[in-house]
């Protein structure tokens, strides 16, 4: 199953003319495409699915998410066991 999962934008760059930023999705970081959302700056959270950031929510649902998924296990599936441990 592939989720859009919610991440915090921790650093932003241009690559190629193409905003890219590295994500922390609970404890683990990876690098997405900003093209879709030229909004989102450092801090904000978005709905991440497949290396494309898709929409800006707001930090309250962002962290509700991730608790959700981390409960029933879907980080896990989604981002590697890493995901699934508690920081």
């Amino acid at each position: 199953m592939c989720l859009g999962v919610p991440g915090r934008i921790e650093e932003v760059w241009e690559a190629d003319g193409t905003r890219m930023a590295i994500a922390d999705f609970g404890g683990v970081r990876k690098e997405v495409c900003l093209a879709y959302v030229p909004e989102v700056e450092v801090g904000d959270y978005t709905i991440v699915h497949v290396g494309f950031a898709l929409t800006r929510l707001d930090e309250a649902s962002a962290l509700e998410t991730l608790a959700l998924f981390r409960e029933v296990g879907l980080l896990d599936d989604e981002l590697g066991p890493a995901a699934g441990a508690t920081a």
